[in-house]
């Protein structure tokens, strides 16, 4: 479809939750001034906000996690520097910012639907739900960067009449919030089980709905999804475990009434299919190539290898000068012979026609992987050995398959097209000693490992706060000598704007803004 299908939307603002009178009034348009939209126009408005931290962007991968959760979560190889365990300011900041302003549309969008007529809002809150299940997504990782956060009162400055006293937001505990969007998931995933949408209504929501293109199943989908990951996070919690247990296990006993990504064809992600629209990933290339951002971690190509991982050559490829070998960058070299290898060509990297210069790849949400690995978990805390496995198994297949069929997708040569894996290749890499579900004890850590190497790159917040919520896998790291944080920290820090510009409300959250402050499920 054409941009200017997917893109005609009310173009609001980026708000930050708390900002100077002269920020708000610079960026945010005086709400007694604004062009009308429509509901279809702003929930297309709300999906584009924050396109580029689903979309593979340079100003993500560049700014926002080169130097951060990439190298923290030992994603990739990269050359030890002072203060590397610091999140950078300018990534976090601009993250923050856009978190905001894309709540800021969905309260619009709010506003919008509330000013219609009553049948009007009933024949139109499939854009209600869908988006409410978007938001939800996106709050969560914001949490598990930052912990408590402005949301309840956040980014009303239009509903509040354009009153920016008013407008400051208070600080929600992120438990709190947490709680708040499970029970509002549950209950819509309980709606979506007898939401009829007029045939009339369904064409313009598969026009305006460029994530899952009008499938009310597939929002069906990721709703239930989204709450399988969400309880996950949350199970180490006491005082959450019964509702933990007792909410997937719902899910998983109804899949007709409560269906999840089951199959790489079920993908939650932004596809891209004209590389003249606004949906693309030209940017890709940049934002991990630039500064060897693309160079891959000894630990994660040592697995890879030693298990004969049928992901090695689609996901990683030789370096120039290493005639064919995969070999990975050691995280305890001292910098000076870290950069020696990396400028000498023998280091892998992440493969360039797979991943970061197919302008096709996708924007990842939620994989059937992923599902599987969540449904592993569940069942291995429940003594359920059996299924526990076959859903473990079932990711690899999933993941491998998933990374070939993204291969397929790219429209760059640089690399030669990785040869086919087969049913024997991907069976001799699950029964393999690392990897084997029968004879490895831990086997918590075996699930952790494959959610390791399936989000790698391509999903790093989530993958960040898997490594904190289960400690799993173990990585080692050079010490840095020239910052107290000698180790990579457990959370972010809240951009300075809020101490400047929100000062009443961020005292109230000053004294847990600092590196060591876990994010409340994170127990271990």
């Amino acid at each position: 479809m054409k941009s200017k299908i997917y893109i005609a939307f009310f173009a609001l603002v980026v708000l930050s939750v708390a900002c100077q009178k002269a920020d708000f009034e610079s960026s945010y348009a005086d709400p007694s001034k604004i062009t009308a939209t429509t509901v279809e126009k702003q929930f297309t408005g709300f999906l584009n906000a924050n396109k580029w931290y689903v979309l593979p962007d340079y100003w993500n991968y560049f700014v926002v996690l080169r130097t951060s959760l990439q190298r923290w979560n030992q994603a990739v190889g990269w050359v030890n520097s002072d203060n590397q365990y610091i999140p950078p300011s300018a990534g976090l900041g601009d993250r923050w910012n856009n978190y905001y302003g894309f709540l800021a549309q969905y309260r619009e969008l709010e506003k919008v639907i509330g000013r219609g007529e009553e049948v009007d809002k009933k024949d139109r809150r499939i854009y209600m739900i869908a988006a409410t299940i978007y938001l939800y997504d996106h709050t969560q990782r914001v949490i598990d960067l930052h912990g408590d956060i402005p949301f309840s009162t956040a980014a009303l400055l239009s509903t509040n009449g354009g009153d920016y006293e008013k407008s400051y937001a208070k600080y929600d505990g992120a438990e709190a919030i947490y709680a708040k969007m499970l029970d509002d998931l549950k209950a819509l995933a309980d709606e979506l089980t007898t939401l009829t949408v007029s045939p009339g209504i369904l064409v313009g929501f598969k026009t305006q709905d460029f994530l899952n293109k009008g499938d009310v199943t597939a929002w069906k989908r990721y709703c239930n999804s989204l709450r399988l990951r969400m309880l996950t996070r949350v199970s180490g919690v006491a005082s959450l475990q019964g509702r933990v247990n007792t909410e997937i296990a719902s899910i998983l006993a109804d899949p007709t009434r409560y269906p999840v990504v089951s199959n790489n064809a079920q993908n939650i992600q932004i596809n891209v299919y004209d590389l003249n629209t606004d949906i693309h990933s030209k940017n890709f290339r940049s934002g991990l190539e630039d500064w060897d951002g693309n160079v891959a971690g000894q630990k994660m190509i040592d697995h890879m290898k030693t298990s004969a991982d049928p992901r090695l050559r689609v996901m990683f490829e030789p370096g120039l000068n290493a005639a064919g070998e995969y070999k990975g960058l050691d995280p305890l070299l001292d910098a000076s012979a870290q950069t020696a290898l990396v400028a000498g060509g023998t280091l892998s990297l992440y493969n360039r026609s797979t991943m970061s210069r197919n302008q096709f790849f996708p924007g990842i949400v939620i994989t059937a992987s992923e599902v599987s690995l969540l449904m592993a978990e569940y069942y291995l805390k429940a003594n359920n050995d059996a299924q526990a496995k076959a859903a473990y198994e079932n990711a690899i297949k999933q993941s491998v398959e998933f990374y070939y069929n993204v291969s397929k997708l790219s429209n760059d040569a640089t690399t030669p097209a990785p040869t086919a894996t087969n049913d024997t290749e991907i069976n001799s890499y699950i029964t393999s000693a690392a990897v084997n579900w029968a004879t490895n004890t831990d086997k918590l850590n075996l699930i952790a490992t494959q959610k390791w190497i399936h989000f790698n790159v391509v999903q790093p917040v989530d993958l960040w706060s898997e490594i904190r919520r289960l400690d799993l896998p173990k990585f080692t790291f050079r010490d840095d000598p020239a910052n107290t944080q000698k180790q990579p920290p457990v959370r972010w820090f809240y951009p300075t704007s809020e101490s400047i510009y929100n000062p009443t409300n961020y005292t109230t959250v000053s004294g847990k803004d600092n590196l060591a402050t876990r994010i409340f499920w994170d127990v271990k």
